[in-house]
């Protein structure tokens, strides 16, 4: 769906349709026929009245997501019918303070993945139209940004949802390229003799069973003057049997998710060379695959990481964090000077049993920085929370016979340790620079929820870009 802002007054403008959002209908000149409908102005309530040819939908807030979910709501409405054109008569001041919202939400809402449909519906070509009589250049920066943004974020969806067969450790690879390709990003990527010269046996342990290699990926975006440097990582497990540590079937559907995090990133790096960023930011994935078989990696397996720590393996589906050890290793080896490291991954169901499956656990050792994460999120319409690390927690991922286990001896705070274990490879001078994203729970949710679909949701992407662009 194309979306316009248009530097005209609503009665210049001819739409099929009038979007409203509302949070009464007192007043309305359709409140009786509202009332006889039953509508009432709440969250994700809509109702097209085709012969005023208005789309009515309830909004609670008027934050960023109770706007984004409105108007994801009213055009999903609008979607479903085949008039081409709608244009949202709200006030002038209200369009302007909510335009991001608005446009993202329009953008997100309107997403479909059909790749794998022999029957794919017929798409209209359908615009929305926002009407301003006074377009600043501010309000022309804000409506480009978030129209790049949204295509980030669907793009990042895309790449989640492909299937396993379709998207593995070189497919991955060659959609980085064009990535770089396409953005001007510098593009570098290693196989697994690479890993091995290196000394990243805990990520190349991960991939050995698999009939396709693994890939350590590096986008770098480097403009003249940057003033910042950033390091983002991603969790790039294309498809996880759980290796021989093996998932129960139930638990195997939806494993083409845990690629989330180098998606995320993939996503990230798509976009921030158009956002015009004076920021240098490398993207690094550790694109791998889990599977069983005659050489596969073993629980009792000792592997040994790039900086030289030992890791005693006691579940091989504990196999994102082997990965995120290696690639934390090599950022901090191959790039000095690092303002932030992030690094994104689907690393724990325990994430998702402490803070529910649409919110992202956020982790470090810089309190001030995770506070500064979790309100940029939450600016951003991702749900955040901060969790903590504490001392006796840390005790829990000590192995007898190696310098740390890959699992915790208790089955409690799984999340916390999971993150303390990247914390071992995290280098002293970068401890205070250093966040964990575990997005195992927004990044693939089997039903649509707000203006996000069923299956992949791009989380990670939006939160990270409103941090970039509001660093000083």
């Amino acid at each position: 769906m194309k979306i316009n802002l248009l530097e005209k007054k609503i009665s210049e403008v001819n739409s099929d349709i009038e979007i409203l959002i509302v949070n009464s209908i007192e007043g309305l000149n359709e409140k009786e026929i509202l009332e006889n409908l039953n509508f009432n102005a709440k969250d994700e309530s809509v109702i097209f009245l085709s012969e005023s040819k208005k789309i009515f939908v309830g909004c609670e807030s008027n934050d960023y997501d109770g706007i984004a979910i409105a108007i994801a709501t009213a055009i999903k409405k609008f979607n479903s019918t085949k008039f081409k054109s709608a244009m949202i008569k709200a006030d002038e001041i209200i369009l302007k303070q909510n335009l991001k919202a608005l446009v993202e939400g329009a953008s997100l809402g309107s997403y479909t993945f059909d790749k794998y449909k022999s029957k794919k519906a017929k798409k209209i070509k359908q615009k929305l139209n926002i009407c301003l009589e006074e377009v600043s250049k501010d309000l022309e920066k804000t409506f480009k940004e978030s129209i790049e943004i949204a295509k980030a974020v669907n793009k990042t969806r895309d790449m989640v949802n492909t299937i396993p067969a379709d998207f593995y450790p070189k497919v991955m690879a060659k959609e980085a390229k064009k990535i770089a390709k396409k953005s001007n990003l510098k593009y570098v990527v290693y196989g697994e003799d690479y890993l091995e010269e290196q000394g990243m046996n805990s990520m190349n342990s991960v991939g050995r069973a698999s009939i396709h290699e693994s890939k350590l990926i590096h986008l770098t975006y480097k403009p003249k003057n940057a003033k910042k440097k950033i390091v983002l990582i991603g969790k790039g497990l294309t498809y996880d049997s759980g290796g021989l540590s093996l998932k129960p079937a139930d638990f195997m559907v939806t494993m083409k998710s845990d690629k989330s995090g180098g998606c995320a990133v993939l996503g990230i790096m798509s976009v921030i060379s158009k956002l015009g960023l004076d920021i240098e930011v490398h993207g690094i994935v550790g694109a791998v695959e889990n599977m069983i078989g005659g050489d596969a990696f073993k629980p009792d397996d000792v592997l040994k990481a790039k900086n030289g720590k030992t890791i005693e393996v006691r579940n091989t589906d504990a196999e994102g964090r082997l990965v995120l050890a290696d690639c934390l290793c090599y950022a901090q080896d191959e790039i000095k000077d690092i303002d932030y490291i992030f690094d994104y991954a689907t690393l724990t169901g325990a994430c998702v049993v402490g803070v529910g499956e649409y919110t992202t656990g956020i982790m470090g050792n810089n309190e001030k920085l995770k506070e500064e994460v979790v309100s940029k999120a939450i600016a951003s319409g991702e749900y955040a929370a901060s969790l903590p690390f504490n001392r006796y927690l840390k005790k829990t991922i000590k192995s007898e016979i190696a310098d740390i286990s890959n699992i915790a001896s208790t089955r409690y705070g799984g999340a916390i340790t999971a993150g303390m274990f990247l914390d071992n490879f995290i280098y002293d001078e970068n401890k205070e620079k250093w966040i964990h994203f575990d997005i195992a729970g927004p990044a693939y949710v089997e039903k649509a929820w707000g203006y996000n679909p069923c299956g992949g949701s791009g989380a990670g992407v939006r939160m990270t870009l409103e941090f970039l662009k509001n660093l000083k």
